[in-house]
């Protein structure tokens, strides 16, 4: 699974692109944990962030798998 990070969370992450190898399927709470373990300094930013899998915004009840690309989604303003 490719994982891509934007703005402060490429920072957090000290990369802004990761790869995580899956078995079957993960949902976004074990993701986190992946992510979490690899990258700790993510942990204060986890309640506003999304995921978008393969380009849409993932929704409750997702799941994720080894050929899927995450993106990491900061809250943004416009104006």
């Amino acid at each position: 699974m490719r994982i891509l990070f934007f703005a402060h969370l490429k920072a957090a992450a000290n990369c802004a692109m990761a790869e995580i190898r899956v078995d079957g399927e993960i949902d976004a709470d074990q993701l986190w944990q992946r992510l979490l373990a690899r990258f700790p300094e993510l942990a204060r930013y986890q309640r506003s962030v999304r995921f978008a899998r393969n380009g849409t915004y993932a929704i409750a009840g997702t799941h994720f798998s080894d050929t899927d690309e995450v993106a990491l989604i900061p809250p943004v303003s416009g104006g």
